[in-house]
């Protein structure tokens, strides 16, 4: 088996892999509608004999999701893109529907279809089309031509398109016909009581403290009669609106909250013709609030974390044991991340010792209060206190023991005199047994004079 998989293990490879294209070309196929081809992130339907009758949708979202391109064309059943046909593509960028029997887009069509650059309409049988079906895209091309409009207040937004060159509408020669049928150059159409909206905050810029309530005022023109809301995102504070005519209203809040400092307040007017916007930003003063300071952990860095509120910006100040902590080139506030009125960030701490244990303690002020947190911080034990390993000790430095006799002169040269004769008679009654016994040996040794040549046994008897 395996000298098999040794010869023949890339080809058996190769042609698994070109299994599973194989299979997922057939699933792809599968999905798709029977007048349609797909691939992996095109859909094209320019059949006519067959042709569809409805926009092409997939089997599988998760492969709609990977389309990117949709070309449509000869489609003369095809009458309407609707609300949902299209919410499923989200990745689509490039949509095509031309010489078909288009006459109705939904303004929901695109609405979740934020990458959406390119809208090709051509010769159609569109006679109106609103602007708010396109505004949540933002379209590099939009291409109208062939397409007879109606000439009305419903596409003058296309008009004021062309007059801005938006979409690339401004070289397109795209015509409508009034109640006569008359055909005009949508450049040269002229609807009376037809006028854009448009919008104004007052005051233009709110700075407040916390707790504070205030008053907008939102103020709208256009015709038709502009409809006018407040988009507040996600406001906490409470509100109350007013609409006091057709072309004013107030917003009036209670309480700010410091959570809505920087959030941004619009007021929108639409009509038919488009829409307008003005808007303002909240800044609200309040003091600090110290709302996190954690134990010290190993990154980097030690770091002991922190997250601080405060508008104005507090000012942070260190404390250890009580006394200000002298920042330095190993001891430092780092800012991780800002936004808004709110900081998170560290005290850094490079290479700490046993004697940077102890408590910290995070002051911050500004102008209107300040707030203060303390934490205990351990980075290493005290080798004096926290050591298993035995004392040390510095036997030079010990003091001399007061218990120990005096020794005289004297008597240590009695001691070394008696040692040197210990040693010397050893010596010699050690010399005298070799000898008595050497006498008798069996190498036929007898014997020496130890002293004039004296004989052993004189000195024996």
């Amino acid at each position: 088996m395996i000298a098999f998989w040794r010869c023949h293990g890339a080809a058996v490879m190769s042609l698994w892999v070109f299994c599973w294209l194989l299979l997922g070309l057939w699933r792809l196929t599968a999905a798709c509608p029977s007048s349609c081809t797909c691939s992996s992130s095109r859909i094209s339907c320019i059949e006519q004999d067959q042709g569809i009758v409805a926009f092409p949708v997939l089997s599988s979202a998760i492969e709609m999701e990977n389309i990117t391109e949709i070309y449509i064309a000869n489609q003369s059943q095809l009458r309407a893109i609707n609300d949902i046909d299209v919410e499923t593509y989200l990745g689509l960028r490039n949509l095509t529907v031309t010489n078909s029997g288009l006459s109705y887009v939904s303004r929901r069509s695109f609405q979740k279809t934020p990458n959406l650059q390119y809208v090709n309409l051509k010769n159609n049988k569109l006679s109106t089309l609103s602007w708010k079906t396109f505004r949540h895209v933002n379209l590099a091309y939009l291409v109208l031509t062939g397409n007879l409009f109606q000439c009305s207040c419903d596409i003058q937004w296309i008009k004021l398109w062309q007059e801005n060159d938006t979409a690339s509408l401004q070289t397109q020669n795209l015509m409508c016909k009034d109640h006569s049928n008359r055909k005009f150059l949508l450049t040269e159409m002229h609807i009376p009581d037809c006028v854009m909206p448009t919008s104004s905050i007052s005051p233009s810029s709110v700075t407040l403290m916390e707790g504070s309530d205030i008053t907008l005022e939102c103020r709208t023109s256009g015709t038709p009669s502009p409809e006018v809301n407040w988009d507040l995102g996600n406001l906490v504070t409470s509100y109350q609106q007013y609409n006091l005519n057709q072309h004013y209203t107030t917003l009036k809040m209670i309480n700010v909250s410091s959570n809505d400092t920087g959030k941004t307040i619009l007021c929108i007017a639409e009509n038919i013709v488009g829409e307008n916007e003005s808007s303002v930003i909240l800044v609200v003063h309040f003091p600090p609030k110290i709302t996190f300071l954690g134990q010290a952990v190993l990154d980097h860095h030690w770091c002991i974390p922190f997250s601080a509120r405060g508008n104005p910006k507090p000012k942070l100040i260190w404390f250890y044991e009580g006394a200000v902590l002298n920042e330095t080139d190993f001891i430092w506030t780092s800012i991780h991340l800002a936004f808004d009125s709110e900081h998170h960030g560290c005290l850094q701490l490079d290479s700490p010792t046993h004697l940077n244990n102890g408590q910290y303690t995070l002051l911050a002020k500004n102008e209107y209060g300040t707030d203060e947190r303390t934490v205990s911080a351990h980075f290493m034990p005290d080798p004096l206190l926290d050591s298993t390993e035995p004392p040390y000790y510095d036997y030079t430095s010990d003091p001399a023991p007061t218990n120990v006799p005096d020794v005289e002169p004297d008597s240590i040269a009695v001691y070394v005199v008696v040692g040197i004769a210990a040693v010397a008679f050893t010596g010699f009654v050690l010399m005298l047994i070799i000898l008595k016994f050497g006498r008798n040996s069996k190498f036929g040794i007898k014997g020496f004079v130890l002293f004039h040549n004296t004989p052993v046994d004189g000195l024996m008897k």
